[in-house]
């Protein structure tokens, strides 16, 4: 480990963040099952589910913990699920 003072805050820094970007991960993960999970059991809010799962997954990729495509990927998923409980 580095013993310059500024080489010592970096690495304090870097804790926090993958503290922080490690919790937004997890709950995109946990909104993402959620609402799927919903959709299959058929459940009345599964549509309101599925709004907050996308907007959590935006808000993820807005911060930039996720990338681009990854985003993209799950809120197509989100997207082709909700298209399937409004049929």
């Amino acid at each position: 480990m580095a013993n310059h003072k500024s080489a010592l805050k970096r690495h304090r820094q870097s804790l926090n963040h993958r503290l922080r970007n490690s919790h937004y991960r997890t709950t995109v993960k946990t909104v993402m099952a959620k609402a799927l999970n919903a959709v299959e059991a058929g459940s009345k809010e599964a549509e309101s589910m599925l709004k907050l799962a996308i907007s959590t997954v935006d808000k993820v990729r807005g911060k930039g913990i996720i990338p681009k495509n990854r985003a993209g990927r799950y809120v197509s998923r989100l997207s082709k699920a909700l298209d399937g409980v409004k049929k």
